[in-house]
């Protein structure tokens, strides 16, 4: 079984995607600590013809002190309206804007207890329009030693799960040893995306947005073809 695990993102570059769609499982790490000024509540949009951030508003206050499933979501009406009416602006004459931008809508306006399940639900509704089976689950409704940290929690996740492959994103390479992860019998492999390219609003290609800027230019077939445009990355090489 093959096994991915990463912290939710909201709405995060397509990498992210190719990941969970090559995996059988996929854990969202949500009882792990917030990271102010990251990607947890933000990502990019084109906006203007310039990448600008685009956030989801958090309630009592983010902290580096508190896990992702502990920061609450703004349910401020105005606020979730504005975010509609950005996303409107943004991508308004986009091809796939009518199909797209009730799928964010649902998403936006979603009702939440805390950010984790959040970006859960944005995921569920991603993947069913793009038919993505790959099953998600909760590191929180795990029943694994929270104690331990790192690799050894990785390893244990997998254990547990059942995994024989465990796929992580090509930025972790010097935080996890193959050899270790061998020694329990799990091969580690490494995803690396490939250099995609889209026509946006003009010929000016502004790389490595959201999630929502790929699907507010491509088709359904075309974003699948992306998810597949990548490497896996062992210690022989590629595989």
């Amino acid at each position: 079984m093959k096994l991915g695990i990463m912290q939710p993102y909201f709405m995060p570059y397509i990498g992210y995607w190719q990941l969970m769609n090559a995996v059988d499982q996929y854990v969202i790490y949500d009882d792990v600590n917030f990271i102010k000024g990251g990607w947890i509540n933000r990502n990019r949009i084109l906006l203007n013809g310039e990448a600008k951030y685009f956030n989801i508003q958090m309630a009592g206050g983010a902290s580096s002190y508190k896990h992702i499933n502990e920061i609450g979501i703004s349910n401020n009406s105005a606020v979730i309206n504005k975010n509609i009416r950005i996303l409107e602006a943004a991508y308004k004459k986009a091809p796939l804007f009518d199909q797209i931008m009730p799928v964010m809508e649902k998403i936006l306006l979603y009702k939440a207890d805390n950010l984790a399940l959040f970006i859960m639900h944005s995921f569920e509704e991603i993947n069913q329009y793009l038919g993505i089976i790959t099953k998600l689950l909760l590191s929180s409704d795990l029943q694994k030693d929270n104690k331990l940290r790192g690799q050894d929690k990785v390893i244990a996740v997998c254990q547990l799960l059942g995994a024989d492959e465990y796929y992580n994103a090509i930025g972790g390479q010097k935080l996890y040893s193959y050899q270790e992860f061998r020694k329990f019998g799990i091969e580690l492999k490494f995803l690396k995306t490939a250099n995609i390219f889209y026509k946006q609003f003009n010929d000016q290609f502004i790389p490595n947005l959201s999630m929502i800027d790929i699907l507010m230019f491509n088709s359904v077939d075309k974003i699948k073809s992306y998810l597949l445009e990548y490497s896996l990355l062992n210690d022989d090489g590629e595989d």
